[in-house]
């Protein structure tokens, strides 16, 4: 049900940044209660005896769960709104996760791990969606943008924290503590965030006009100004908004989308999940520094993540896929000088920082290209898809380093090499989809 307050107040109001504050801690939850694995991967080796490639199925069962999540969350979503079922999303992973702090077997732990991606899935999913409904048009990236550098703040606090508590407390109160902070952001959720603007009673009458002014044909006349060469190389043209499911099902651009997103999440959560090990194992750190060190990947993320989100809308006016194709090829040439960085700690970490930099910088825009070929009614259901298909990536990625780890005793200059594969495949991906153009009429 809409509020039915009134909107007669004409001073402006920016309520849509409280929210988006509300999303990036929230995110910054899930990313840490799914992240925190690297770090204890050794620890779980040691504890229960298990090989490389079984260690990559305990990190890789949360991303078959989240993927499984996605697509019903998508259509409940889009019939039932965000506010309370990313509360409850927000709340179960936050219990799934205290459980794993009690487990007693592997086989406990992988089943827990699928769980937390069951319940995990449709918070992403409720917050972009409320990204899309709460952002013109000229701010969706950007905001994107916040919402991707929440993925990658958790993974700079995640290792240090975890391997602080592992280390003095036991592996176990890794889970115990992580889980506290979910619980506590599953009631700010429900209190400070509704589905749109319109139920808001924070939203003042010209906020919410300049949150739907991206419907006008004065907010798309910006972006359709031409940037030369560039246009043709991205395939810049009109693309028919996408209005119905149906369309979304049928549409190359929402699957490529999710194929290329694939081939990043290969990337992204293959080095969450192994870098860590590759610090203690190639590298020669203890726990701690690899904790301080392992961080790296995210510190360069989130800069990427929030200057690619305002490029992406400011500089390329709105076009997604001049900083999409930025992050395969770059990322492509820092997992090769990663292969070749000397044994130097500042070496070692300025090659991460700068790989998740890369990696990061057209990331927000894996997310914000569907806004701009569906409406808000289709939305939901076209991230699930994408969120979905791209998320097996994160379920494949651990389970196939591990099995070349395995495969080639503990080599993980192979499992860069792979990265660069991926990485590759990614780029083509991209280059096929096209850059919409919106028209006037919408």
């Amino acid at each position: 049900m809409k509020n039915t307050r009134s909107l007669a107040s004409e001073k402006k109001t920016h309520f849509r940044w409280a929210v988006m504050a509300v999303i990036f801690i929230g995110y910054v939850v899930c990313m840490a209660d799914r992240s925190n694995i690297g770090t204890v991967l050794p620890f779980l080796k040691k504890e229960f005896s298990i090989s490389n490639f079984e260690l990559g199925a305990i990190s890789s069962f949360f991303f078959l769960g989240y993927a499984i999540s996605q697509i019903p969350a998508g259509l409940i979503i889009s019939k039932k709104g965000t506010r309370t079922i990313v509360s409850v999303a927000i709340l179960g992973f936050s219990i799934v996760t205290f459980l794993m702090g009690h487990v007693v077997s592997a086989i406990m732990l992988l089943v827990l791990r699928l769980l937390l991606g069951l319940a995990e899935g449709p918070a992403p999913v409720g917050m972009t969606t409320t990204i899309n409904s709460w952002f013109p048009r000229r701010e969706k990236a950007t905001a994107t943008g916040l919402y991707i550098a929440s993925t990658q703040f958790a993974p700079i606090i995640a290792p240090i924290a975890a391997a602080v508590l592992a280390t003095n407390f036991g592996w176990r109160s890794v889970f115990l503590w992580f889980a506290l902070p979910g619980v506590l952001m599953a009631g700010v959720w429900f209190l400070v965030v509704r589905s749109t603007p319109e139920e808001s009673s924070h939203v003042s009458k010209a906020e919410l006009e300049e949150i739907r002014n991206d419907e006008s044909g004065s907010e798309k006349s910006a972006g359709q100004k031409s940037l030369g060469l560039l246009d043709k190389i991205i395939r810049y043209q009109p693309v028919a908004t996408l209005d119905t499911n149906a369309k979304v099902l049928r549409s190359w651009g929402i699957w490529g989308d999710m194929l290329a997103y694939f081939f990043m999440n290969n990337v992204l959560y293959g080095m969450l999940t192994w870098i860590p090990s590759y610090l203690t194992v190639a590298r020669h750190y203890s726990i701690i520094k690899m904790g301080f060190v392992a961080a790296a990947p995210s510190v360069g993320g989130l800069i990427g993540a929030v200057i690619g989100g305002w490029v992406s809308d400011k500089i390329f006016l709105g076009r997604r896929k001049p900083t999409m194709l930025l992050t395969a090829l770059a990322t492509a040439i820092m997992m090769i000088v990663l292969i070749r960085a000397p044994q130097n700690t500042a070496a070692v970490t300025a090659s991460l920082m700068l790989a998740g930099f890369f990696l990061n910088i057209g990331w927000p825009c894996f997310t914000a290209y569907p806004m701009g070929i569906t409406s808000r009614d289709t939305y939901s259901f076209a991230i699930s898809l994408v969120n979905s298909g791209g998320n097996l990536g994160g379920f494949f990625a651990p389970i196939i380093i591990g099995a070349l780890l395995d495969a080639f005793h503990n080599n993980y200059n192979i499992a860069f090499l792979y990265f660069v594969a991926v990485l590759i495949l990614g780029f083509v991906l991209i280059l096929s989809l096209k850059e919409p153009r919106q028209s006037a009429e919408g």
